[in-house]
């Protein structure tokens, strides 16, 4: 939203070093670091773009959070889908105003967001999720974002098969899996998606990859899978010293994209010949754990719900003064 800095605004202060500070307006709030202080009351009233001074001389840019600054920023229940992948997942998912979207796996919410901004205000996102904390943290970090929760956001805790299984058909345009074992949900995917439809799963590790595609083959309700991944990788320009980043932001996740055909309809198939076998225990494999991924404990749970509802509280409290 554009405008000047209201009181209950995310404010976005970068200093002269390129370091960044997300602070949330409050009347009388003071940020502090180890040098000095800035009141918020210098933002509050003031453009966004602009540029204040802290009590030790320290020039802040101020600015209000894209969304991707927004995501990265937020509090984290749940390990979120990072912007280059969301922005992949919008694109080869072709999701767009209007549509049904239903999403499995909310983490933290940030999918979500995006999700929200591509369908507009004539579509829908479903959103399912099995663990209940991160549910709520979720919850909040939508309404911190957009000041409240938005009417064509659903919010479902449970398991997306039964979610999907209780209710009509094709009843979504797209599916969007974020899970551990998104095979498993294939056929409840089969029933909801319209002809034409998408499914897209963003997926951590091979085996992983490897046991979502057969799946989806082994129906015959889908279009060849296509697996893909991003990478995105920053240069240094100053002058004539023009060089590739030394770090960049490489392998998170795989795509899986595939279409629903209509019933009945038998698309050609490439002709192939590889070992589909998967065994129980090779699901060990396969876990947070085992891939390197440290699970939250629920002192630290509870303690990034707490400031995800800080968050939607103050945005609620902020637009009802309005």
């Amino acid at each position: 939203m554009t405008g000047p800095f209201r009181v209950g605004d995310r404010v976005q202060l970068t200093g002269h070093k390129g370091r960044r500070n997300t602070i949330t307006l409050a009347a009388g709030g003071m940020f502090h670091t180890h040098r000095g202080t800035l009141s918020h009351d210098l933002l509050i009233g003031a453009p966004d773009g602009s540029v204040v001074t802290g009590s030790d001389g320290q020039r802040y840019l101020a600015l209000k959070p894209l969304l991707t600054d927004y995501v990265m920023s937020m509090p984290r229940g749940a390990a979120i889908v990072y912007p280059k992948d969301a922005g992949q997942i919008i694109a080869s998912a072709d999701i767009a105003l209007g549509q049904r979207v239903v999403e499995a796996g909310v983490g933290s919410g940030a999918l979500t967001l995006w999700l929200l901004r591509a369908v507009g205000e004539t579509g829908t996102v479903h959103s399912i999720e099995r663990r209940q904390e991160f549910a709520d943290v979720a919850a909040d970090n939508v309404a911190g974002f957009f000041e409240g929760t938005p009417d064509r956001w659903t919010l479902t805790t449970g398991d997306l098969s039964e979610v999907l299984d209780a209710g009509e058909p094709e009843v979504a345009d797209r599916v969007v899996l974020d899970m551990l074992a998104p095979w498993e949900t294939v056929p409840a995917v089969q029933r909801a998606l319209a002809p034409g439809g998408v499914v897209i799963a963003y997926i951590a590790t091979v085996p992983q990859l490897s046991r979502t595609v057969e799946a989806l083959r082994d129906t015959g309700a889908f279009t060849e899978p296509l697996s893909t991944e991003t990478m995105v990788r920053g240069w240094h320009v100053d002058g004539l010293a023009v060089r590739p980043d030394h770090r960049m932001v490489a392998h998170t996740g795989f795509l899986v994209t595939a279409r629903r055909l209509a019933d009945g309809a038998e698309a050609p198939r490439i002709s192939r010949r590889a070992a589909k076998t998967f065994a129980d225990e090779d699901v060990e494999l396969w876990t947070p754990g085992a891939i390197g991924e440290r699970e939250k404990s629920p002192k630290r749970i509870r303690q990034v719900a707490r400031q995800a509802a800080e968050i939607a509280e103050a945005r609620q409290a902020a637009d009802d003064e309005d």
